[in-house]
This record gives C-alpha cells, structure tokens and sequence, in this order.
C-alpha cells in the first residue's frame, strides 16, 4: 500500500474522530504542533529509526507531548506506534490538514512576489480570488518573495498557475522575437 493512502485512511480516521467528539480545532492544534516537531531532523530519525524499539519511541513521544496534546490526539499516536507505522506520522499530519481544509472548504493559494506585498494588496487579491468562481469559500494565502520574477506576481493553487510575473511576460516577447523572421538588413 502506498505512503499517501496509509497516511490518508489514518488522517481520516482522526479527523472523523476529532468532528466526532467537537475537537476539530483543538486537534489541528496539535497536528500541527506534531508536524512541527517532525520537521526537526532529530525527532525525524528517532521516528524512523528501525533500531530505536516501540516502547522506547512511546516513551520519548509521551515526554515532548504529553500534557501538550488533547487525551485524544496522544491516543491516536500511541495506536500508530503499536502498529508500527510512525514513520508515516509525518505524512498522516500533513494530510490531515489537507482534509480538514477540504472539509471547511478552504483554498490555500501562493502568492510569489518580488518583493514583500502590502497588506491592501494582499486583501484585494484575497476579495478577487473569494468572488472568483475558482476557490472555495474561504482563501489562506501563503506569500514568497522571490526577487527573480522582476515584478508582478504569481498565483498557484491546487493545479493552476497563473503567472503575471515581469519575467514571464519577458520570456515570452523573447520566443516571439526568436522566431521573427523579418530581420533588418545591414
């Protein structure tokens, strides 16, 4: 079975468990504190360390978490570590999040500038995208600045881009000045 449909079927299960018991936010909370932790090089061998036993990895999961995370949360780690399947917590957390912002329909769109956007112009493109037929009800953008696209910006959200970036349209003038074949004569 693949890495995306394990850590798929257990994301669901929590999240149909967290919705279950009213604690959907609470439980993001936490998730995201865990994908956090998990993104730290250290924490991330010792999850998939086939050396490092199961009740020596519950052990150290309880001491980071414990008190941290809701009963519920600590529940669900402790059944994936009896299973055996911790080195997919890291992929079961960030699937997670992305069920949960398909179950309150939220977009999550990157913004790409060149330099940082203000707040107004952030709100503006936010009001455009919300009024747009192309994203769910709600929009969470996530800004970069990248000083390579020269100006304007660029937008990707689930499989669509739309680039309005200055290189892109210089890009552009230079394959149709390429393929001109009306050249001045010296």
């Amino acid at each position: 079975m693949s890495v995306t449909r394990i850590a798929s079927r257990y994301a669901k299960s929590l999240l149909d468990l967290a919705q279950e018991q009213g604690k959907l936010e609470r439980i993001l909370e936490d998730v995201k504190a865990f994908q956090k932790a998990a993104n730290q090089q250290d924490f991330k061998l010792v999850l998939k360390s086939p050396i490092i036993n199961t009740d020596k990895k519950q052990a150290i999961v309880k001491q980071i978490f414990n008190g941290k995370f809701d009963p519920l949360t600590m529940t669900f780690l402790e059944v994936i570590l009896r299973k055996g399947r911790e080195q997919y917590l890291p992929d079961i957390a960030g699937a997670f999040i992305n069920q949960y912002k398909t179950a309150k329909h939220i977009s999550t769109v990157y913004l790409t500038t060149a330099t940082p956007i203000e707040e107004e112009s952030l709100q503006v493109i936010k009001m455009q995208l919300l009024t747009s037929d192309i994203t769910d009800n709600n929009v969470e953008i996530k800004t970069k600045v990248d000083p390579d696209i020269i100006g304007g910006f660029v937008i990707e959200f689930d499989d669509k881009l739309y680039d309005a970036s200055v290189a892109h349209k210089l890009e552009l003038l230079r394959k149709e000045f390429a393929g001109n074949e009306y050249k001045k004569k010296m």
